[in-house]
């Protein structure tokens, strides 16, 4: 038994859509408490605040996000009884917003990109003196996914070595933490990070408009390594949605738009990689990432792995999915 919510944090391995002679397998974040990869750096932000003693009972937090950082700081915020105050860009889905408020935070739409909102959320810190835990700067981020996410992956993949990580950018905590740790482990391996095309600063220098939800921030944030990155592959936001509404009916597997655009550039990858000449089996068994590898056929097959951030949930009254 938990002992609290915070302590139930994990998600499984699944393997998704793949070519001939390659694994795709994705992280599926939407099953952590507050459905999405964020609880990860949020309860992590928030505990390092309090051992460096930043932040205390009674103090109220306020952050800046595109939404599932706030949303797991909100679920943070209330097991451990903080005031919370989450400053959205108003493009945002109704979903989110809802989400924060049902959990007790107060919300700030601004108009704009998260440039404006981190503009907003260092003028309430000023006028308030309220602490903001920085996750485009805060190192804790990142740590969160090298802590928990990358070695949750080393024990799903059993004997096998992971060839790749694909994951979108958007703090860049999550490919940074678990691309080092996963590098540790298995030293050739590929990181490549997904970006929109239509604000592929990654790629280009020059940040641009799109409305992905929770991808390009359009700037480079301090915590991303650029150097641990060895590609980056850039989605349109109409071929991930797209790519979405597959994976729910084809595959039974509700994500939103930065999760579709990591699962187009996995598959871009794991065809790049493929080995047909290998029995890779289109469908695993349950020895599938376990000792029985070899025996399923899966010896050597190349195995990419992408990290779906969260649930189609929160984008239903987008029409993603009409």
């Amino acid at each position: 038994m938990h002992g609290s919510i915070l302590d139930a944090i994990g998600t499984p391995l699944v393997q998704v859509d793949s070519p001939e002679g390659a694994t795709v397998a994705a992280k599926l974040e939407s099953f952590n408490p507050g459905g999405s990869a964020k609880d990860r750096p949020a309860i992590a932000m928030i505990e390092a605040a309090e051992r460096e003693g930043v932040l205390e009972p009674g103090d109220s937090i306020v952050e800046p996000t595109s939404g599932n950082t706030g949303i797991g700081i909100a679920v943070a915020s209330a097991a451990k009884g903080y005031d919370l105050t989450i400053v959205l860009p108003d493009t945002m889905s109704e979903e989110r917003r809802r989400l924060l408020r049902a959990y007790g935070a107060d919300i700030e739409l601004v108009p704009g990109e998260m440039t404006d909102a981190r503009e907003r959320a260092d003028e309430i810190v000023e006028e308030t003196g309220a602490v903001q835990l920085g996750q485009f700067v805060n190192p804790a981020n990142a740590e969160a996914h090298y802590r928990t996410t990358a070695p949750e992956i080393i024990e799903a993949v059993g004997d096998r070595e992971v060839d790749a990580l694909v994951a979108g950018v958007g703090t860049g905590g999550t490919i940074t933490g678990t691309g080092r740790r996963l590098k540790e482990a298995y030293p050739e391996m590929e990181v490549i990070a997904v970006e929109p095309v239509e604000n592929a600063v990654l790629s280009t220098g020059e940040p641009g408009k799109d409305e992905f939800q929770g991808m390009g921030p359009g700037f480079v944030s301090e915590l991303l390594d650029v150097e641990l990155l060895d590609s980056i592959e850039t989605v349109a936001l109409a071929d991930a949605e797209r790519e979405c509404r597959r994976l729910a009916r084809r595959e039974g597997i509700l994500v939103g738009q930065s999760s579709g655009a990591a699962s187009i550039a996995a598959r871009r990858v794991a065809e790049r990689l493929a080995r047909p000449d290998l029995n890779c089996p289109e469908v695993p068994d349950v020895t599938a990432f376990s000792d029985g590898g070899a025996e399923a056929g899966y010896d050597d097959c190349p195995l990419v792995v992408t990290i779906f951030p969260d649930s189609g949930e929160r984008y239903l009254s987008t029409g993603l999915f009409d």
